[in-house]
């Protein structure tokens, strides 16, 4: 049986172009970037080269703005912390964000509000977008950071970045986005898009895992969230990755230059998807359908469970996932689907599909098509609530 991968928001196969980048580093160029020999400094000259190649892919106006991770939660944590503390020092404890973040801005959100801030978690509406307008009203004087996701990573909306940051610059307000779900998708650019910090994780283009990038405009001084040596401007201390780092940079030019034939590729197949799913009776697609992530599929089925449609499309070949795999062992329906209005119930019946554009194919996309109506049908058949609703004992929530 051949498997169809269609769970890249959780993480993507690495590139040939980033293994073979990667390749030198644990061999040929393996010294300490930190040491002064000629073994070190040559990979201290990678390890400038890779910063200069992804400021230049970012847009950043200079290679130092460029901090290197182990991925995109250390990057949200560093970037909302840092932004914290340099508020408190100016009595400002108001932070902006939204209430379908990944874990790792929430959960640090959740951290400083304990520590005596306070923070407004923005209405994302039932197609999960944001409005300049709310953020803008939703600003104090108190307010030290606002941040707000770039692209939804289960429901794939993609946020007006470009117009909340203008919002934030007027306002005098630090603008950090997660973009771990944009960069290397759609294009992205720090400067134009108005944004201060931006957090990115390389294994979600076809790069390494255990890899990211904090960018930080200059003039924003980073905290430490890890202490000891004087690696990244002394502002992440601990020897660095990089082979990894020169495996992302590698699959980050590769994703970009992509783009133009990525994305139409993908946008198709997306929309061939969904127009099948919708013959679905009683599902209903999670998200905006215009501004949306291109290879981004999100449903509900109603009286479904979303574990049990795993599990099923599993043994038909099919990799799906419910939600975030950062929290998929979780038997609570997902926060970013009870955030844009989905009741309990409809939540747990969610099926996100992500979709590649190397990989992927309309062959792919038909048979996808095909096993999840049979194991929709399959699961319905068994269901005591299903029954109920066939015989109006429960009302349908999607019609």
């Amino acid at each position: 049986m051949t498997t169809i991968y269609a769970d890249n928001a959780a993480t993507t196969r690495m590139s040939q172009t980033a293994i073979q980048a990667m390749l030198p580093y644990m061999d040929k160029i393996y010294g300490n970037p930190s040491s002064l020999h000629s073994v070190g400094q040559a990979a201290m000259e990678a390890l400038t080269d890779a910063r200069t190649r992804v400021a230049k892919v970012l847009g950043a106006a200079n290679a130092r703005e460029i901090t290197f991770t182990s991925g995109g939660s250390e990057a949200d944590n560093q970037a909302i912390r840092s932004a914290a503390i340099l508020g408190k020092r100016k009595n400002k404890t108001h932070i902006i964000s939204t209430a379908f973040e990944h874990h790792a801005v929430l959960h640090t959100l959740k951290k400083l509000e304990k520590e005596g801030f306070t923070v407004t978690y923005l209405d994302v509406h039932e197609n999960g977008l944001v409005t300049p307008e709310q953020v803008e009203a939703a600003i104090t004087p108190e307010t030290c950071l606002v941040t707000i996701m770039y692209a939804n990573n289960e429901i794939g909306t993609i946020q007006p970045i470009r117009e909340i940051g203008a919002v934030c610059r007027k306002a005098g307000v630090l603008f950090h986005t997660d973009a771990v779900q944009a960069v290397g998708h759609i294009p992205v650019n720090v400067q134009e898009d108005n944004i201060d910090m931006l957090s990115l994780s390389a294994h979600k283009f076809h790069g390494p895992k255990g890899v990211g990038v904090l960018y930080a405009k200059k003039g924003i001084i980073l905290s430490n969230l890890i202490e000891g040596g004087a690696q990244e401007r002394g502002k992440r201390a601990g020897t660095e990755n990089l082979p990894g780092i020169m495996g992302m940079t590698a699959a980050l030019e590769e994703a970009v230059a992509e783009l133009p034939q990525a994305m139409p590729k993908l946008s198709a197949l997306r929309d061939r998807l969904i127009a099948g799913l919708q013959e679905i009776p009683h599902g209903a697609v999670n998200g905006d359908l215009t501004h949306r992530l291109p290879g981004n599929v999100s449903f509900c089925f109603e009286g479904i469970e979303g574990e049990s449609l795993l599990l099923l499309l599993d043994d038909k070949g099919v990799c799906a996932s419910s939600g975030s795999a950062c929290t998929s062992g979780s038997l609570d329906p997902s926060h970013v689907l009870l955030a844009i209005g989905r009741p309990h119930e409809v939540a747990h019946g969610s099926l996100r599909l992500t979709l590649d554009a190397k990989e992927t194919t309309q062959a792919d996309v038909d048979a996808i098509i095909a096993a999840v109506k049979d194991v929709v049908e399959q699961l319905r058949a068994m269901s005591p609530v299903w029954r109920d609703l066939m015989a109006g004992k429960r009302q349908f929530v999607i019609d």
